[in-house]
This record gives C-alpha cells, sequence and structure tokens, in this order.
C-alpha cells in the first residue's frame, strides 16, 4: 500500500485540481485505487467533481468547513482549498457510490452501499471499513441503512458534510453526481492492517437528567422541565434561553455540550457527545444529534486546551492499534470545535502530525462525526474527532 495527499489554495476548481493531480504524482504513479476529496465549499461542489473525474476510477467527494488539513498543515484562510487523500493498493478492494437521500435516507444509503460493493467487485461481502460522507441531518438513519446491508458490527468511520455558516451549502458527490442532500459510501477491504479511534475532548461535570419528552433531534423536557430551562441552569448561564424568538446557541454550546454514557471501557463512561444547536420560546432545544425518552444526559464541559490536546491522543491511540508505523491517515475533526481554535488549529495539526509520525494525512471538518468507540458499534455524535490509520 502507497498513500499520498496533496492540497491546493487556488481559487477555481481546475487550478486546484491541477495542483492536486501534480501533488499526488498521478502522472507517476498511475490512478489511484481510492481517492478521497474534501474542499471547501468556496469551491463548487460540481465543478469540482468533474475536474477530479479523469484522477481515479471513483472519487468519494464531500465539503468540510473553511477548508481542509493535511500533513502539509492547515488550509482555512479563504474558505475555498481542497485535500486529497489517495491509496494505491493493488491487493485491495475500493469501490465508491453515491446518491440522493430522498425521502427514505435509510434506503438511499443502503442502495448506496450495494453500488459501492459491484464497484469494488465485492458483491456479498463485508468490507473492512466504511469512509461515510453524509448531508446534516439524518445520519442514525443512514448508519442504520448501511448496516442493514453489511451488519450492524460494521465499521463506519465519516463525517457530515460542511459548509462556513451553517447556511446549507454542504454538497457531496461520487459517481452518481453532485448532491446537497445526498450520501456518499466507499467501501474499503485494505491489504495491510487498519485501526481507528473515535473520541471527544470533553469531560463530565457531574451534573445529570433524565430526557423526558424529546423527539428525535428535539429536546423539550428534562426531569419534566424545559430543556432549554434546565440546560440555562446546568452551563451556569454561559448559554443563553430565547426571549422574544428562537435563538442560535451554537458558537456558545460548543464548549458545553450533552452527553450519553453508551458503553463503559475498563470501567471509564464514554460519553457520546450531542450538540445544542437552537434554544426555542417554548423552551426546547435543537441538538445536531438525536436523543430518546429515558436517555441519561450528562452536562460537558470542554476547553481550548483540551480540544487542542485530544487530537494528537486519538492519532496516538489509533497508531497503536496497528503494527509498525502508518502509511497514512484520515482524521475527522468537528467543523464547530475548529472555528472555536481557529488560531490554535497549528497547534492541533503539529500535535496530529508528530503523533502520526509526520506520514501522509487529510483532516475533514465536519458538521457531525461518524465513527466506533472502542469495543462498541458505530454512533453518529457532534465535536467529535476520530483518527484511522492504515498500516504499511
Amino acid at each position: 500500500m502507497q498513500i499520498r495527499t496533496a492540497q491546493s489554495r487556488a481559487p477555481d476548481a481546475g487550478h486546484a485540481i491541477s495542483e492536486i493531480a501534480n501533488g499526488l504524482g498521478i502522472a507517476a504513479h498511475g490512478r489511484p485505487d481510492f481517492l478521497a476529496v474534501h474542499f471547501g465549499v468556496g469551491l463548487g461542489a460540481a465543478d469540482l467533481a468533474t475536474a477530479t473525474r479523469p484522477l481515479a476510477g471513483a472519487v468519494h467527494g464531500g465539503s468540510s468547513c473553511f477548508g481542509i488539513m493535511t500533513d502539509a498543515g492547515v488550509a482555512i484562510e479563504t474558505g475555498a482549498a481542497v485535500g486529497a487523500f489517495a491509496i494505491w493498493d493493488a491487493a485491495g478492494g475500493y469501490g465508491t457510490a453515491s446518491g440522493d437521500l430522498g425521502s427514505d435516507a435509510a434506503a438511499a444509503a443502503g442502495r448506496a452501499t450495494l453500488a459501492a460493493l459491484a464497484a469494488a467487485g465485492r458483491e456479498g461481502e463485508i468490507p473492512d471499513l466504511v469512509w461515510l460522507t453524509v448531508a446534516p441531518g439524518r445520519e442514525e438513519q443512514v448508519i442504520e441503512g448501511i448496516r442493514a446491508v453489511i451488519g450492524a458490527d460494521a465499521i463506519i468511520v465519516g463525517g457530515s458534510a460542511a459548509d462556513n455558516d451553517v447556511s446549507g451549502q454542504w454538497a457531496q458527490f461520487g459517481p452518481q453526481g453532485t448532491h446537497q442532500d445526498g450520501v456518499v459510501v466507499s467501501v474499503l477491504f485494505p491489504s495491510t492492517p487498519f485501526a481507528s479511534s473515535y473520541q471527544g475532548g470533553y469531560a463530565p461535570t457531574g451534573t445529570s437528567g433524565l430526557v423526558t419528552r424529546a423527539d428525535g433531534r428535539r429536546l423539550y423536557e428534562i426531569d419534566h422541565q424545559p430543556a432549554a430551562e434546565v440546560y440555562h441552569r446546568w452551563t451556569e448561564g454561559a448559554v443563553p434561553m430565547a426571549e422574544e424568538a428562537s435563538l442560535s446557541i451554537l458558537g456558545r454550546a460548543t464548549l458545553w455540550p450533552l452527553g450519553r454514557v453508551t458503553q463503559h471501557v475498563a470501567g471509564v463512561p464514554f460519553h457520546l457527545i450531542a450538540l445544542p444547536t437552537v434554544a426555542y420560546r417554548d423552551g426546547s432545544l435543537g441538538l445536531f444529534a438525536a436523543v430518546s425518552t429515558g436517555d441519561r444526559l450528562w452536562q460537558m464541559r470542554g476547553s481550548a486546551d483540551s480540544l487542542v490536546a485530544r487530537g494528537a491522543r486519538v492519532a496516538e491511540q489509533a497508531c497503536n492499534g496497528i503494527a509498525g508505523p502508518p502509511a497514512g491517515a484520515l482524521v475527522i475533526y468537528c467543523g464547530a470545535c475548529m472555528q472555536s481554535l481557529r488560531d490554535r488549529m497549528d497547534e492541533v495539526h503539529q500535535g496530529i502530525d508528530a503523533a502520526l509520525g509526520h506520514v501522509p494525512w487529510m483532516g475533514v471538518f465536519t458538521f457531525g462525526e461518524q465513527g466506533v468507540p472502542m469495543g462498541g458499534r458505530a454512533k453518529h455524535g457532534n465535536l467529535m474527532i476520530s483518527c484511522t490509520t492504515f498500516g504499511a
């Protein structure tokens, strides 16, 4: 297996992909077996899809908040950078497919998974790894749709496509076209070992309560009290309640998310993070992840220092899962966390790069993160970080 990465800050898709092709050395190495392309929405997805089509048999494309990072550095200044992660692995198998989510996100994800397996020439097999990009909003259903095809224990890693201001300009593209509310599924059968780590950079404050009324991503009551009122109290007033109109709280909630314990590893609880985004006038909260009546929610607390350090720790854990140094890695880093740390993202980059041993890697800034917690099954969460390493 050989892995190479490239990035470009060129202002238009044609020049950017030309720089990507040169950076990957495609003229010398030939077309890669797997190519992931992630980009800031300042570059049009349709133009990028057209420009990348000659580079590989199938390209996995998805937008990323403000840009990307690779082993070469962080590129988020203009909102229009593009990065690429390429694998050459003749002994492995790789396939990509995409589609609109439509009215049934689970069914659409299932169809894309079957098409990706067919593209890899591995119909009926269970892939070692699924790399996923999906429009924000129905990630839980998408994971279920993939599981329906390849089993409940499928290793699904990826992130929700993002834009620069949560205005819905995110995009995805694959062999079946360019999508705004779509899914891209890549199935990977690498010939070398791989490992993936998935964590959040937050600690519980010790305060918790039961969800007594919820409807998917709308949280109405905690302990039979209005959720926004409880949350305001738990955050010591750091996150306000709505007064005359509904209020966006995403930025202020980034250091004060809610967590659910999904499992214990060696006696230590794993908290899956949900990010409150809107405080409504009726006292409810909008979230970027679904919760259910009966869930216990913990008030979580983070800091800039904890979020800076977490990337390197996740990368180190992923490296420990394979024998020897990695050939390369894919990193998912929450877009909201990135925006709260914009002036410290060079520190985040340096920590991850050092933990990975300065091999080729690419990081994507997402509006939702999918991964597999240690000892568990694939989940969708917010404010999470994942790192997937591939053996040499």
